[in-house]
């Protein structure tokens, strides 16, 4: 699709496969590619793995103190965001927060999992309050494979983009509509996270294609190929391309 692209793991995956190990394939790949590839750390949790991301070579971080509270959330962001400047690293930041998809719709609880809308006047003084280079915001994704159609509040999102000059990130937008994208990217979403439906691609792809006596190297062309359709698909809806 000649289209830049953002890649790579998240704290939560680091089980499947080692930062160490991912950086040794994945930063060579990106040097060689014919477009522009940011090797990204996604929700990191913990300090030292982060700093660890960025030592190994990750060009982009994100920092999720999401579920801290507002002064604790923006002084731990600030601290990093000076730490990973110093190294050239741009880092993402999540304020509200955007819980899993399992149909709880409220926006306001003490359960670190349920969605908590992002307040525009708190964006804007959190964004002054830390530089982060991309902010995530919480306007009702959430995370994993949804049990009922989401409702976004694009006119919240709209307010957002208004009161900060960082760009917006859409956490959760697997499962989403086209028409949501779209409205999402008009109301100044400039990045959007991809992985349920990626995921599951390639899971259905093995589970179609595998029958007794298929080893996994015999899955991988089907494995492949369905990656490749759903992310075609998808750089098509964001870039608002036909073809």
């Amino acid at each position: 699709m000649d289209s830049p692209v953002i890649i790579g793991t998240a704290e939560a995956l680091l089980p499947y496969a080692s930062l160490e190990h991912l950086s040794s394939f994945l930063i060579p790949m990106a040097k060689n590619a014919k477009v522009p590839v940011v090797l990204h750390f996604d929700h990191g949790l913990t300090p030292e793995l982060i700093v660890k991301a960025m030592d190994l070579g990750f060009t982009s971080v994100m920092y999720d103190c999401s579920t801290l509270p507002f002064e604790e959330n923006s002084r731990r962001v600030a601290e990093l965001v000076k730490a990973a400047h110093a190294r050239g690293v741009s880092v993402e930041a999540e304020l509200g927060h955007v819980g899993s998809a399992d149909g709880n719709s409220a926006e306001k609880s003490d359960d670190n999992d349920t969605p908590v809308f992002t307040d525009p006047d708190e964006a804007r003084i959190f964004y002054e309050k830390t530089g982060c280079d991309a902010l995530a915001v919480a306007v009702g994704t959430a995370h994993g494979a949804y049990k009922s159609a989401p409702k976004l509040d694009f006119e919240r999102l709209k307010k957002i983009s208004e009161a900060v000059a960082a760009p917006l990130v859409l956490h959760g937008g697997s499962g989403l509509t086209d028409n949501d994208f779209r409205r999402s990217i008009e109301n100044g979403i400039a990045k959007v996270n991809i992985f349920t439906d990626i995921n599951c691609a390639a899971a259905n792809a093995a589970h179609d294609a595998w029958k007794s006596g298929i080893g996994m190297t015999d899955l991988m062309p089907e494995i492949t190929e369905a990656v490749r359709k759903e992310t075609v698909k998808k750089i098509k809806i964001f870039t608002g391309r036909t073809v």
